[in-house]
């Protein structure tokens, strides 16, 4: 009898290349998710803080919700909205935010656009200008505009004590419709100028020297350098700084709120805006769902106003293709 001997079985090993290879697969797709591991909790508090406030305040803007009782809800559909569509407080707010933020923004971003041309050239000191440009925003908003509501106060207010030496009598900042609008506007005005002057002098430092050096050979002023070479190169800014500035005043709150404590905005309503008119539904007359209701209809408005701007910035853009 013949016997046979065999040895043990053992294991396939793969060959070292199988094992480099997949090595190389896992960090690879270690890699590819690496970006999304750093995004990650941006999105996670954008979630938690941003989406999910923005989608249950659309929910509860199709309830009627009062404060005292926020668990009793009862459905209403769109009755907030046909209801503030009704509402001649809601119009008016409207029409206040509107004008406000045209008295705001466009003074704003004129001399914002003039300070960062001043400061663009080469000024003793300009360092020192450039920080002081900050201190206005820095500046909280109950300071600035308790310290401005002295300033236009009717009976010992520093600018109708200004406006006396010229012959103008008292005006009543407070109680006058325009009046009112107009101070307000200049609180925001002294805070956001500065901070859109260094957004702007940024946008002129990135544009190439060699052009205003062709223009200045061209015989080119400051004044046609301005127009013709700052104006163009900083189209984008401005477009940002409108669309930025479009969405503060929307939202305008703090600065009508403290100018004289109520949240109606005057005694007629003067100057009361979308953000305060929001404030009073929900916390002084307790109806969160309209309060709700209004915060949705804000954010419609900014997003046709931002719509608007776009729409305009990339016609006007286009048409500059089509000359050129």
């Amino acid at each position: 009898m013949t016997l046979t001997a065999s040895g043990p079985t053992t294991a396939s090993v793969p060959p070292p290349s199988a094992r480099s290879s997949a090595a190389a697969r896992r960090r690879r797709r270690w890699a590819a998710l690496v970006p999304y591991a750093y995004i990650t909790p941006f999105f996670t508090l954008f979630a938690a803080f941003g989406l999910f406030p923005l989608i249950y305040t659309a929910f509860v803007s199709l309830y009627r919700v009062e404060l005292q009782t926020p668990g009793d809800m009862e459905w209403r559909g769109f009755g907030n909205y046909a209801a503030l569509l009704t509402d001649e407080f809601f119009w008016t707010a409207l029409r206040n935010t509107f004008t406000i933020g045209v008295l705001s923004t466009v003074p704003q971003l004129a001399m914002a656009l003039g300070l960062a041309h001043l400061l663009n050239y080469k000024l003793r000191g300009r360092t020192f200008f450039r920080t002081a440009m900050l201190l206005p925003y820095a500046t909280s908003v109950a300071a600035a505009t308790l310290v401005f509501a002295q300033l236009f106060g009717r009976d010992f207010g520093l600018v109708n004590y200004a406006l006396s030496l010229i012959g103008v009598g008292p005006v009543d900042w407070q109680n006058g419709t325009l009046a009112s609008q107009i101070a307000v506007s200049s609180i925001v005005v002294w805070r956001w100028t500065g901070y859109n002057a260094l957004i702007y002098l940024a946008g002129m430092q990135s544009i190439p020297g060699e052009l205003y050096e062709a223009a200045e050979m061209d015989g080119a002023s400051r004044w046609r350098q301005f127009f013709h070479v700052t104006l163009p190169g900083l189209r984008p800014t401005i477009v940002f700084t409108t669309v930025v500035s479009t969405i503060g005043a929307t939202q305008l709150f703090g600065e009508p709120l403290l100018f004289e404590g109520s949240t109606s905005g005057g005694i007629s309503h003067q100057y009361q805006t979308l953000g305060l008119y929001l404030y009073e539904q929900g916390w002084g007359f307790f109806h969160l769902g309209r309060a709700a209701a209004i915060a949705w209809l804000m954010f419609l408005l900014i997003l046709l106003l931002v719509g608007v701007n776009a729409l305009i910035a990339r016609r006007r853009s286009r048409r500059e293709k089509g000359r050129a």
